[in-house]
């Protein structure tokens, strides 16, 4: 419970969103209500993870109504039905009879990671628009029978890897699209978590799926869309380092990527984040170039440095946006989605296989 509810109030954002640092419809500005063609019904499958990226914008989504949700935990159950947006929604522990019994126009697929492609390929055969937590699949065969289902419904996905909407990396990425740093030769990104109380399903790779697909799918995402560069080789190395209740669970993961211009990037992370630290992660992202160097942390903020300019913080940063409302918006008033569905399939791809290297001890082609 305790890392649900850390999830739950991780980000509050800010509701002006921006694509490749341009502002969105004027419907998108700050703390503007965002009105729907039509009454919506949203159920959510699965209580675990980040469900506060699609709870937290229903303020500003009048014609938005959570109306059902499900989870085999009943205390996770009451505290969303107990919750802000939670009136009246009716209360399910099987995800099956949820799907029979209601009318839906969107589904939140959260929960268990080996679950979650079948619960997937159900909404997409019921032709039901999907907000999925990552990764999509934790087997390359069930990520394509996703692909081959979401193009055969029409219906729109999307998935909460929400970090790209955050204003310290879409500055990052204004500064490398305007040229500042050059051409980008080297990246290096950390994700760093405390352990908290992590459920039963993550201590087993048939249901967890491993750390790499389900942690290293936030940075590969953001090292691709700050960078502007492909990944086409991985090595990886993986592993659990003391804690043995965790079991299958790693702890520890390194993988090397090699670019599409024969740059670098580095990715590691990890679960050893003590509790006593002041946060509950420690993401940083570092990008240099053949004339400077950009990078965030929490403890500096974004600097620049650049063979024009000592080192600097970067203050004037674009506002956050919001995964959930970008998809609203994508679905219902056709504006361009800040997340693709070929960025969200890449990535699935990406961390299977960066998983798959560190498993058979080999480089592998992305």
């Amino acid at each position: 419970m305790p890392w649900l509810c850390k999830n739950l109030s991780m980000r509050t954002l800010s509701r002006r969103a921006w694509v490749t640092g341009v502002a969105l419809a004027p419907q998108m500005a700050a703390g503007q209500i965002v009105r729907l063609p039509k009454k919506v019904r949203l159920a959510l499958i699965g209580l675990e993870g980040h469900i506060g990226e699609i709870l937290d914008p229903m303020d500003r989504l009048p014609d938005l109504q959570l109306v059902a949700i499900q989870d085999p935990d009943p205390r996770l159950v009451a505290h969303v039905a107990e919750g802000k947006h939670g009136a009246g929604v009716r209360r399910y522990s099987d995800w099956r009879e949820l799907l029979n019994r209601e009318s839906l126009d969107i589904v939140g697929v959260c929960g268990a990671n080996g679950e979650r492609a079948e619960i997937i390929l159900e909404c997409a055969k019921r032709k039901i628009h999907i907000v999925a937590e990552k990764p999509l699949a934790i087997t390359v065969a069930d990520l394509d029978r996703i692909r081959q289902a979401v193009a055969e419904s029409g219906i729109h996905l999307t998935m909460l890897i929400s970090m790209r909407f955050e204003a310290r990396y879409r500055a990052m990425k204004q500064i490398v699209e305007a040229g500042e740093i050059g051409e980008v030769a080297q990246i290096a990104a950390q994700k760093s978590y405390q352990l908290g109380e992590r459920a039963e399903w993550m201590r087993n790779r048939t249901t967890y799926g491993g750390t790499i697909p389900f942690i290293g799918v936030h940075m590969v995402d953001l090292m691709r869309f700050t960078s502007g560069r492909e990944l086409v080789e991985a090595v990886s190395f993986e592993g659990r380092v003391g804690y043995s209740e965790l079991r299958d669970m790693e702890n520890t993961t390194a993988t090397i990527f090699q670019l599409d211009n024969r740059g670098t990037a580095t990715l590691h992370m990890d679960y050893l984040r003590p509790d006593t630290a002041s946060s509950w992660g420690d993401d940083r992202l570092r990008i240099a170039g053949t004339r400077g160097v950009v990078e965030y942390q929490a403890a500096t903020g974004v600097t620049l440095v650049t063979d024009a300019r000592a080192p600097r913080e970067v203050s004037n940063l674009p506002s956050d946006g919001s995964l959930f409302l970008d998809f609203i918006e994508a679905l219902y008033h056709g504006v361009p989605a800040g997340l693709s569905l070929a960025d969200i399939y890449r990535v699935n791809e990406i961390v299977l296989a960066a998983r798959e290297s560190a498993d058979r001890h080999k480089i592998i082609r992305l």
